[in-house]
């Protein structure tokens, strides 16, 4: 089984782009620098920064690195001062062993608690408001950029009064902050904060780069919020920010967070934020075997010495593959010393059949957490298989794995019929498989033909099934699916009806009750499952709230998804249009 983690082995190819990254670095002329690692989930951004991280602390130059998980402080109420914080507690504990730079580094501590108190203050009156707004917040990160120097008497407690009547015990301990304007103002506490950090940066004399990462997993509020803090350390010297993230999920967040914002503005955010993108490539055939056959090497615990020797030259063919083949299999394993090497490489001339088939399918398009995961899958059912006494090899497994991920569960149940109906040999494979006769398309099922071409690749795909009894098969699979469902990803149909379900706006739709016909019964619970997860991050209730209607529409259709809308909706903020909501759907049971 692997890991669904990043890795810190470069399994595609991922060096290049780390080393141009700390080669960026690395020129001190371009420092301060913002660095984007923008790619899809499970594309390898975090793998990426762990190689970064890892080729800095190759270099003569000291460096002070930072890990930042966003993701781990997602759900927390002042998760946007985590990230500062984050920043204070490193530096405090890289200064341990020196008194003057101690010093220095707990009073930029010390303001780093000034700065997450007032974005306190401004969450307080929002919280209690029952409306949450972000106009204090906003206005006190708009100096992050600017540093104006002197006092400024536009800020004080009418500004977060605007945000809620009362502010309870936390307005008390405030007043005695905001009452003086004369000793106190943002401008000046944030000029305070930046010079702190000149001061700690010259006495460090090193630089401080700071990883940022999934950020892209967090509620639009938080991904935003933590971006704002970031342009707190913007220009200041010798220091780097490397964030990975879907660039498309922080465009969608920006209007959370700045209201109004058109989608000119959503890009010159990013743009302005981020100086330089760097964009994951998406991985074609060569990379997909090159990520197969490091995962079977690894799973089959080879000597380090020889795993090295194999990832060194498929690194290196890579890295020619503009102008010559990739290197083959016994060429890898020529100078290897493995045991059971004709067993090895037999599975790796599987990983190479398999490799265009992964990369090409639109359901999967060679996302490597999503190749792992189909990997994972199989060895899971294999040992089912092993356990039950079933002569079922992975090749078998592999390829009904493929089958399910790429046509989705209706066209798999469709094969499992047709296994039922023909005594485990169905007709329609062998005929799929004959090379010498002209295919028959009027006996293609309904269910599978929209995806005619990946048919066609998976039925050359090793091994054939004509005349094979594929009755274990079909057991193993129907046995398994709802197992592996916790690590598998949701059919093409099931993607499109979560989309469909989360643009609703109104509450019936033509369009989305297709969508919902058109997905298996068995699909609708894992829908509201991640319609449930998109709704979790909503903190501002509003009656078109993206996904609410359609998970209205799809609760209505089966009583399991109602029961798990019910139960999330009625821990909600309480609103009288979602009472209604909650009303009706108990009067339909």
């Amino acid at each position: 089984m692997w890991s669904d983690k990043e890795s810190n082995i470069d399994f595609l190819n991922f060096n290049e782009i780390a080393e141009s990254i700390k080669d960026l670095i690395s020129e001190k002329e371009l420092m301060p620098i913002s660095i984007g690692v923008f790619g899809d989930w499970g594309a390898g951004k975090s793998t990426i920064l762990e190689l970064t991280a890892n080729s800095l602390k190759k270099e003569k130059q000291d460096y002070i690195q930072i890990q930042f998980d966003a993701w781990t402080f997602q759900g927390y109420d002042d998760a946007k001062a985590a990230l500062l914080e984050t920043i204070a507690s490193h530096l405090v504990e890289a200064a341990a062993n020196d008194e003057n730079l101690l010093s220095k580094a707990l009073d930029f501590a010390k303001r780093v608690d000034k700065v997450r108190f007032m974005g306190l203050m401004a969450e307080g009156a929002a919280a209690i408001s029952g409306m949450p707004t972000f106009g204090v917040i906003q206005k006190f990160f708009g100096w992050a950029s600017d540093a104006v120097d002197g006092n400024d008497d536009s800020f004080g407690l009418d500004d977060i009064h605007k945000d809620g009547k009362e502010l309870g015990s936390l307005g008390k301990k405030a007043k005695s902050l905001v009452e003086d304007k004369g000793k106190f103002s943002p401008p000046k506490e944030i000029n305070e904060f930046r010079n702190s950090y000149l001061s700690l940066l010259k006495a460090f004399d090193k630089p401080i780069i700071v990883y940022v990462d999934n950020l892209d997993r967090c509620s639009p509020i938080n991904t935003i919020s933590t971006l704002e803090a970031i342009r707190l350390f913007l220009f200041l010297p010798n220091t780097a920010f490397i964030v990975a993230a879907d660039p498309d999920m922080i465009r969608l967040a920006i209007p959370h967070f700045h209201k109004g914002a058109s989608v000119r503005h959503q890009t010159d955010y990013l743009d302005k934020l981020i100086q330089i993108p760097v964009h994951v490539p998406k991985p074609g055939v060569s990379e997909v075997r090159a990520y197969l056959i490091m995962l079977i090497a690894q799973d089959k615990k080879i000597p380090e010495i020889e795993f090295e020797k194999i990832r060194e030259k498929l690194e290196e063919s890579l890295k020619f593959s503009w102008k010559q083949e990739p290197v083959s299999i016994d060429n890898l394993l020529e100078s290897c010393i493995i045991d059971n090497k004709a067993t090895f490489r037999e599975e790796l001339k599987i990983a190479e059949q398999l490799a265009p088939i992964l990369a090409e399918s639109a359901n999967i398009n060679g996302n490597p957490r999503i190749v792992k995961r189909l990997l994972n899958q199989v060895k899971m059912r294999r040992k089912t298989a092993y356990r039950r006494g079933m002569q079922l090899d992975e090749r078998t497994i592999t390829k009904l794995v493929i089958f399910e991920r790429c046509m989705g569960t209706e066209a798999t149940n469709k094969l499992y019929e047709f296994i039922d109906m023909e005594n485990g040999k169905p007709a329609i494979i062998a005929a799929l498989e004959d090379k010498e006769k002209e295919f028959d398309l009027n006996i293609i099922p309904d269910e599978w033909k929209k995806e005619l071409p990946f048919l066609n690749k998976w039925s050359k795909l090793p091994p054939m099934f004509a005349n094979v009894d594929l009755k274990a098969a079909a057991y193993l699979s129907r046995q398994s699916i709802p197992m592996g469902s916790v690590n598998s990803v949701m059919s093409g149909a099931a993607q499109e009806l979560l989309e469909g379900l989360m643009k609703q706006k109104i509450s019936t739709s033509n369009a989305s009750i297709t969508l919902i016909d058109k997905t298996p019964r068995e699909e609708y619970v894992s829908v509201m499952d991640s319609l449930i997860e998109q709704l979790r991050k909503v903190e501002d209730w509003q009656l078109k709230t993206p996904g609410i209607y359609g998970a209205r529409l799809l609760a209505m259709r089966n009583e399991k998804c109602k029961d798990i809308l019910l139960a999330f909706i009625k821990k909600a903020p309480k609103k009288r249009w979602l009472t209604s909501i909650i009303n009706e759907l108990e009067g339909a049971k």
